[in-house]
């Protein structure tokens, strides 16, 4: 038979047991509760937005405001798509923003992979300084980059969109070469007692292995590459080169707005955005939770 003072210490260690899973239940509980509330806070300007885009026009300024519109005005899609060339501009964002992502997944990874396992002279002094380009804002080097250039006639081009983010992400470079840093020096080891070279091992050994980050930072660049506004608004002059952002702002006019159209045109150059990180969310959560992001 258990002493009476081992059976009081038997009871209060399950007395602390059942009091600590009852705090981490209701701490969790309250959690949930945050995110619910966080997460319907972020959906109702969407909501609002796909709202706005099916009323007719005087109905968006109804009092009090209605979230289903009565009646549904469908062809605001079909004029908000024709009434400006949004087709050509669609085309122009996608051709940037697909080439800018594939041009940054292949020079990121290049040189994320020389910081993280070559050894070249002054390669820690390299690196801090390419991770303090990360600290200037773009609005300084602006009026610079648009005198250079004006000088060599990429002005009302596509190349300044193009060339200056595929050469010059300091972010990408850092998140690969985390996430490459955590490889084992044993697999590079056995691949070169396999025949392969440096490029071959990059090629053939790293990137494969390498697609959760390469997939978290694929949406980071197409997405700020797709929503980018004020770099096209400064080089491009010519409609027909405008992006998506550029075409949007133009149905927001000096004295009046069609909000239907606007929010029309908003609704329809979400969808690949939404389509690729549907297809890509597992590679991206992955990716920052491996790539040393995490919190």
């Amino acid at each position: 038979m258990m002493p009476r003072t081992e059976v009081t210490r038997v009871g209060l260690v399950d007395f602390k047991k059942g009091f600590t899973k009852t705090g981490d239940t209701a701490f969790k509980f309250l959690i949930y509760i945050v995110l619910i509330f966080g997460a319907i806070a972020m959906l109702i300007p969407f909501i609002w937005m796909i709202s706005t885009s099916l009323k007719g026009q005087g109905a968006v300024f109804e009092y009090p405001p209605k979230l289903i519109p009565n009646p549904v005005h469908f062809d605001n899609y079909i004029r908000a798509w024709t009434s400006l060339p949004v087709g050509l501009a669609y085309l122009n964002s996608l051709k940037i923003t697909i080439l800018v992502t594939l041009g940054t997944l292949l020079s990121c990874s290049m040189a994320g992979y020389a910081f993280a396992k070559m050894k070249f002279p002054g390669k820690n002094i390299l690196f801090i300084t390419l991770l303090a380009t990360m600290m200037i804002p773009g609005q300084i080097t602006l009026i610079p980059m648009f005198m250079l250039f004006k000088e060599i006639n990429w002005v009302d081009t596509h190349l300044p969109l193009i060339i200056p983010p595929i050469l010059t992400n300091a972010f990408g470079v850092f998140l690969l070469r985390q996430f490459m840093s955590t490889f084992p020096t044993e697999l590079e080891e056995a691949a070169r007692i396999d025949g392969l070279n440096t490029w071959q091992i990059y090629w053939r050994v790293v990137l494969p292995n390498c697609k959760p980050a390469l997939a978290a930072l694929g949406i980071f660049t197409f997405m700020a590459n797709w929503n980018n506004f004020l770099t096209p608004l400064i080089y491009l002059n010519d409609d027909s080169k405008f992006t998506l952002p550029l075409i949007i702002a133009s149905f927001q006019g000096l004295y009046t707005t069609d909000w239907t159209l606007l929010m029309a045109a908003s609704a329809i150059s979400l969808f690949p955005v939404l389509l690729i990180y549907m297809f890509a969310q597992r590679y991206f959560i992955e990716g920052i939770t491996l790539s040393g992001l995490k919190g």
